[in-house]
C-alpha cells in the first residue's frame, strides 16, 4: 500500500509549499504526515512542510513528496488526501482505511 493525494491536495499543497518557502527563507522537501494521540475520537492528523529524515518512507503524489515516520506509518498506511472547497471554507479531508470510526468534524479518528 501507499499514501497518496488527489490532485486537488496537491494543487493546494504546492501552493502553501510555495507561500512557506518565500516567508521562511527555508527549502522544505515535502509535507510531513504524522499521527498525534488525542482529538475526539483518540488520534489525530497532523501536516507540516518539513525535511526528510534518515528513516522517512517518501512518497510522491503529482510532484509533492509526502514524508512519513515509522510510527505514523502504521496508521497512516493506505491513506488518501483530498482537499475540497466549499461555501464554509475548504479543508483537507482523509480517506483512512485503517480508521474504525470517526469525529463529527473529521479531523481526529480511530483505530
Amino acid at each position: 500500500m501507499t499514501i497518496t493525494l488527489t490532485e486537488n491536495a496537491a494543487k493546494k499543497l504546492e501552493e502553501l509549499l510555495k507561500k512557506a518557502v518565500d516567508e521562511t527563507k527555508d527549502n522544505f522537501d515535502g509535507v510531513r504526515l504524522s499521527v498525534i494521540g488525542g482529538g475526539c475520537s483518540g488520534f489525530s492528523y497532523g501536516m507540516a512542510f518539513d525535511k526528510s529524515k534518515e528513516k522517512d518512507k517518501v512518497y510522491g503524489s503529482y510532484g509533492i513528496k509526502v514524508l512519513v515516520d515509522s510510527k505514523s506509518y502504521i496508521y497512516l498506511n493506505g491513506v488518501e488526501i483530498d482537499h475540497v472547497e466549499g461555501l464554509m471554507g475548504g479543508g483537507f479531508t482523509f480517506k483512512n482505511p485503517n480508521s474504525k470510526g470517526t469525529c463529527g468534524c473529521g479531523s481526529s479518528f480511530n483505530v
